[in-house]
């Protein structure tokens, strides 16, 4: 802890010709402690971030330049904090002003500055370095905690009121910032000036608004979870601030169990399938399902012959297709005491756990219906090159001889990913070497390989599409599709909704959402079975 002291600076209450002195000094601001400024920003000056040379300030009451009362005429920085002493004008204002510093009404001041370069530290913190300080402004109560007036000297003329004075020293204890390392960012262009105003106090937010803004995220969040924090130290009891000499032998009931944080997230919930084909937007109306409209016969053209006879004529039938709207959806009950008496991001680890389930089983559900859908267009037997070759062109043939379409896509299980990141030819060498590869393993040009990545292979210039779904429904699946035709997804998310339970004293989260898949046009998707597994 730091006790910030204003014993660096004094000024006479009278001056030595004994001229009348109507000069206030003290505190413009102390540095490395947070301030709220009027759009809410926080600032923090870092030491030398002042100037103490060039034009003097002006001296305002608050931050009114209608109300100009005098000068700051001296400046003095130190490690901990910007001196000032200034000179109130003797103007009937500036009698007013000096009559309510001497009674200790107005006792704070705020400085009025225009920042040239700065930087945000890792709590969001504007960290201003250099500053144009035009204006200082007396207050009632300042931004700075520390930014006080620390001594009042006045000697005005008979008629008016004789004041005393009165020196007070700031007894506002601040913890030293710890050093944040970030690097400098020049202004780009000279910025608004920057008003210092006391900083704002936020209630505790309920769980309600803190799940709320998590689940906004971003700025919103960060600003939530800042109030949070701040409730919670401004509430903390002398037991709970407590130092001194207590060892922790002392006290062990008093002492939890420490928890590393973060919580170890040992599921990575992606949608590889989902993501190929890409989530469309669930149609709206009534109903659990919807008409998704095909070609079922084409019409056609032919060479007349001979001439004035009977064109070809077909007529067009369009199948409707009905798709149907699933609902996916989890919960989960929490105790209010556990919302209640634990760090809100404990409740947030349930919530993203609850939203990642929601979207594997969907991934599940495409993988399921995609493999439904598939055509077989022979077999692999796991190991031979020569085999995998035969079967991929023989699905991208069957796919597209009738439709002029082509396969873009490889979809496989983990272990069909494994299998054909291990073939070998007939001299050891990798059927689909890693990209720049030296020597003779880099030889073999049918594709690449990459253990690190699901994404790192294209068999055939195929794109390769791992989802470890297929190893829950079928190991064996190895798929060959066009993805921007074949397949069609949609969906609904309709996010978090929550119940209180007043009889249980918990709360009810669930995530939900509406999922449907298509098969659009089931030739372009070919299945080869792998045997031999």
């Amino acid at each position: 802890m730091i006790r910030l002291e204003a014993s660096p600076f004094t000024v006479d209450a009278a001056a030595p010709d004994g001229a009348p002195s109507r000069t206030i000094s003290g505190i413009a601001v102390t540095y490395n402690t947070p301030a709220t400024v009027a759009d809410g920003t926080q600032v923090m000056f870092l030491p030398g971030s002042l100037p103490t040379d060039g034009r003097n300030p002006k001296l305002f009451n608050q931050h009114n330049s209608e109300q100009i009362i005098g000068i700051v005429n001296q400046r003095v920085d130190s490690d901990q904090a910007m001196l000032f002493s200034a000179k109130i004008a003797p103007t009937a204002l500036g009698n007013e002003i000096l009559t309510l510093c001497g009674m200790g009404i107005i006792d704070g001041v705020s400085v009025g500055v225009t920042p040239t370069k700065w930087h945000f530290n890792d709590q969001h913190i504007m960290v201003i370095e250099q500053a144009k300080w035009s204006e200082l402004s007396t207050v009632s109560e300042g931004a700075f905690a520390g930014a006080l007036i620390t001594e009042v000297a006045a000697s005005i003329p008979q008629d008016e009121p004789e004041i005393s004075t009165i020196e007070t020293e700031p007894t506002e204890e601040t913890e030293p910032m710890s050093e944040v390392t970030a690097t400098p960012v020049e202004a780009a262009q000279a910025p608004q000036p920057l008003w210092a105003e006391p900083a704002r106090v936020f209630a505790m937010p309920t769980p309600g608004e803190y799940m709320a803004a998590m689940h906004i995220g971003g700025d919103t969040f960060a600003k939530v979870n800042l109030a949070y924090k701040a409730a919670v130290k401004k509430d903390q009891t002398a037991l709970q601030a407590a130092a001194g000499d207590t060892a922790t032998t002392d006290a062990p009931g008093l002492l939890p169990n420490p928890v590393l944080a973060p919580l170890v997230q040992n599921l990575n919930y992606i949608r590889p399938v989902v993501t190929s084909f890409g989530a469309r937007a669930l149609p709206n109306g009534n109903g659990t399902s919807f008409i998704r409209p095909t070609i079922g016969t084409h019409t056609s053209a032919a060479q007349q012959s001979p001439q004035n006879s009977v064109v070809s004529a077909t007529t067009m039938v369009i199948d409707a297709n009905q798709v149907e709207r699933k609902t996916f959806a989890g919960s989960a009950e929490m105790s209010m005491q556990l919302i209640d008496m634990t760090d809100p991001a404990a409740m947030g680890l349930i919530l993203n756990d609850l939203m990642g389930q929601y979207m594997l089983a969907t991934d599940n559900y495409a993988c399921t219906n995609l493999r439904s859908a598939s055509i077989n267009s022979g077999t692999w037997d796991g190991t031979s090159p020569e085999n995998l070759l035969q079967a991929i062109y023989t699905a991208a043939y069957d796919a597209s001889v009738g439709t002029n379409f082509f396969v873009d896509t490889m979809y496989t299980s983990v272990k069909v990913w494994q299998l054909l990141g291990q073939l070998v030819d007939d001299q050891n060498r990798p059927v689909f070497p890693a990209i720049g590869a030296p020597g003779l393993l880099g030889m073999n040009t049918l594709g690449a390989g990459n253990a690190a990545s699901w994404s790192g292979q294209n068999p055939m210039g195929l794109n390769i599409v791992v989802d470890s779904q297929f190893d829950v429904i079928d190991e064996n699946t190895l798929i060959v599709a066009n993805a921007s035709r074949a397949f069609e997804c949609y969906e609904n998310m309709r996010g978090m909704m929550s119940v209180d339970s007043p009889t249980t004293i918990s709360r009810t989260f669930s995530y939900y959402g509406y999922f449907a898949t298509f098969g659009a046009i089931t030739d372009l998707i070919r299945n080869i079975d792998v045997t031999n597994l």
